[in-house]
């Protein structure tokens, strides 16, 4: 009999605003990394680790909030990019924080090295961890994150 911990765990993965421009926007930033290319890693890395994944990108906040309320019941764990919404969305902050389930932020770039504003996150208090900095491995560490976290509790 196979045991808990090995069961596979349902992740769900939000791309937020203006991520559907990566691979043209800001190549400072960014570089060429398209999200498919973004998503394509994560769907590997998610098969190595026993996770199966749905991931949805969107520009609304409404429909993040829309989102989380929803597939919390599918979900084990979250991971979102809020893009700019990390910066100020208090609907989104009590949107995760409400779910009762491990929510991982993720940024490609390093949000403490660009502009002040950006700086600031009002989603990170209520997510289990934040990884940036790393372009598409941000994604990849927060999903060994979550498969550590969900088959150690």
């Amino acid at each position: 009999m196979a045991k808990a911990s090995l069961e596979q765990k349902q992740i769900f993965i939000i791309h937020g605003p203006n991520l559907n421009l990566l691979g043209s926007r800001d190549p400072a930033q960014y570089g060429t990394l398209t999200l498919d290319k973004v998503n394509t890693a994560i769907r590997k890395k998610a098969r190595e680790l026993n996770l199966e994944t749905r991931i949805i990108q969107t520009n609304h906040e409404g429909r993040i909030i829309d989102l989380l309320h929803r597939r919390r019941k599918w979900a084990d764990g979250f991971i979102i990019n809020p893009g700019a919404f990390t910066h100020y969305s208090y609907a989104i902050r009590d949107a995760i924080e409400g779910i009762g389930k491990p929510v991982v932020e993720v940024h490609l770039s390093n949000i403490y090295e660009r502009e002040d504003f950006r700086a600031i996150s009002v989603t990170k208090e209520v997510c289990a961890a934040q990884f940036y900095g790393k372009k598409e491995d941000s994604y990849l560490e927060a999903l060994e994150y979550l498969a550590k976290h969900l088959n150690t509790n």
